[in-house]
């Protein structure tokens, strides 16, 4: 399994002299100074890495070589490009123009040379940075291939367009062939779709039974799974941007339809809005920079538009700006598209697909994922390496205010409860550090308190991914996945919110799942329909055991494990009713 980071591959923006463009062409300096690896190690932020890892796969042509830069060979070429594209790529951008990384274009590149670069993934740096070449994740001989690479012009991945798209579209049981009404016993309300990610699958897990109905073959590492508005479909996006439609009705639930919307993607939902349910479904792309609007009941893409565009606050144009998350309004027919790198929000009216209607909000950049407040009128979404929650009316259709909160907000969709001093909040925990701020939601009963951090918390530690609650409970789960400390990320914290000052207690996840496998990570935490159950994914590499661990919410008290030799690396997991109503 590749080594997670968020840090930068290389830290350009700290004061140092210009180095050689390369020993070959030039004199050959010394190398600066070589940052301690153990001063960023243990850092969570350096532990996560949004990775491109399907782009490390595409063909593309070596771009043309400048006087003086070194060329590389077609096999070295190849080797470097799938480094880039799966280790640094969600960082620095697939064209290197900087996204939550600096800049890795070669008036840049070029201008440090190849024994700065070397040196900064040799040895990394205190900001945040890995360090590829002592940690062993590179060789050295990698290294100094990366090196070479980042001085020549990046490649460019293949658009990817309606031709592309309806080429790959497949319907494999027409609407009118499905089922007119439920044709099985389960109760499909408390379904959970399990995300399988080294596997390419999701399994569909019983409630109930705690059985398996299915394993569904989809797309690469699924990223999320969203229910139609009546619950009867389920799509899920893999991040080699293929859409799986799968139908809950039928006798053994399986896919109906499928349809791919580009090369990289995370991104799925579907219309919510009041005689809009189940019409439209949408899903974005972080390459190309695009979102695509498809039939709901079919996957047939109608409508493709291309994110290309300004940088809301330099206003410089951006040429890849990703499609972090999506979100469907309960008030309008619309969708929020949030752009990850131009920190922009698109509320996307679909009452005419072709002639689309798209009001777009300048937030804050490198937007990531969020959720709704308890009313399910206002949308909360992290701009994460700017450290702050941007908030939507979507009722108004306005932004309503920037809200700054701890390092790298990670929330997931978030957690709302009632605060027994500010009212209604809703809650995100951090990569970066161990707090979890709460957000005061209520502007009409709790208005002194509404769209501010009225409380933090401190949990375990950074690195985590996901908190969760449930209207039922009196409890908030916070993961840490991505902490280095295996104490903190094999285990979960959970507080009890009616007496917050208490602190958190720590249940030992990985411990009860009594499997073999070196360091598993706890990951998001799901609750049942009912919301007496969470449920949590035991994530170990594709090689080893994994398991799913579930915990009595009352008693938080072990109730059950899950395993089973095709329960491979389970991430996420999403109960069909808390997904379908927007319940978190």
């Amino acid at each position: 399994m590749a080594r997670p980071i968020l840090g930068t591959l290389i830290a350009l923006t700290l004061p140092v002299a210009v180095w050689s463009a390369y020993p070959a062409v030039a004199q050959q300096q010394s190398e600066p100074p070589k940052p301690s690896p153990e001063a960023h190690e243990t850092e969570p932020p350096g532990r996560y890495k949004p990775e491109m890892d399907v782009l490390g796969q595409v063909p593309v042509e070596q771009p043309g070589t400048k006087p003086g830069v070194p060329r590389l060979s077609e096999a070295e070429f190849t080797q470097a490009k799938q480094i880039y594209f799966e280790r640094c790529a969600g960082c620095h951008g697939v064209l290197r123009k900087g996204a939550t990384g600096k800049p890795l274009t070669t008036d840049i590149t070029q201008e440090r040379g190849f024994d700065y670069l070397k040196s900064f993934i040799t040895y990394g740096s205190p900001a945040g940075m890995p360090n590829w070449g002592t940690s062993g994740d590179l060789t050295e001989a990698q290294v100094e291939l990366m090196a070479k690479y980042l001085l020549n012009e990046p490649p460019e991945p293949p658009e990817f367009g309606m031709p592309e798209m309806r080429k790959s579209w497949q319907v494999f049981v027409p609407p009118e062939k499905r089922p007119q009404k439920k044709m099985n016993d389960y109760d499909t309300e408390n379904i959970f779709s399990v995300t399988l990610r080294d596997s390419g699958e999701v399994a569909l897990i019983d409630g109930n039974t705690k059985e398996t109905i299915n394993i569904v073959k989809t797309g690469y590492a699924v990223h999320i799974s969203r229910l139609s508005a009546s619950g009867r479909y389920l799509y899920v996006i893999g991040r080699d941007a293929k859409v799986d439609l799968i139908d809950l009705w039928m006798e053994k639930p399986d896919k109906v339809a499928e349809l791919k919307i580009g090369i990289e993607a995370r991104s799925v939902e579907t219309s919510k809005a009041k005689g809009w349910e189940d019409r439209y479904a949408i899903a974005g792309a972080y390459w190309p920079p695009q979102y695509v609007i498809m039939d709901g009941d079919t996957l047939e893409p109608l409508r493709i538009v291309s994110t290309r565009g300004m940088i809301v606050d330099s206003q410089e144009y951006h040429p890849e700006p990703r499609v972090a998350s999506i979100v469907a309004s309960h008030y309008r027919p619309e969708f929020i598209v949030n752009v990850k790198e131009t920190g922009q929000i698109l509320l996307v009216n679909f009452e005419d697909v072709q002639n689309l209607n798209v009001t777009t909000i300048a937030a804050e950049r490198f937007l990531h994922d969020g959720g709704f407040d308890s009313t399910k009128r206002y949308f909360l979404v992290a701009a994460n390496a700017r450290n702050r929650i941007a908030v939507v009316d979507t009722k108004e259709g306005k932004l309503v205010t920037l809200i700054d909160v701890g390092q790298t907000p990670h929330p997931g969709r978030g957690a709302n409860f009632v605060h027994p001093q500010f009212g209604p909040v809703w809650a995100t925990s951090h990569l970066g550090d161990e707090t979890i701020s709460l957000i005061g939601t209520d502007p009409e009963k709790h208005k002194e308190h509404a769209w501010k951090v009225v409380a933090t918390l401190e949990g375990q530690g950074g690195g985590s991914l996901f908190i969760k609650t449930h209207p039922k409970s009196n409890n908030l789960w916070v993961d840490t996945p991505l902490n280095p400390e295996p104490s903190i990320s094999g285990t979960i914290a959970v507080f009890d919110i009616r007496n917050l000052d208490k602190g958190y207690e720590v249940l030992p996840i990985a411990d009860w799942a009594e499997i073999k496998a070196t360091g598993p990570r706890i990951v998001q935490p799901e609750y049942n329909k009912e919301g007496t159950e969470v449920w949590f994914s035991v994530w170990s590499a594709k090689d080893q055991e994994s398991a799913i661990v579930i915990v009595d919410d009352k008693t938080r008290k072990l109730k059950k494990v899950i395993k089973a030799p095709k329960l491979i690396t389970p991430t996420g997991k999403f109960n069909v009713y808390n997904t379908q109503h927007d319940v978190y």
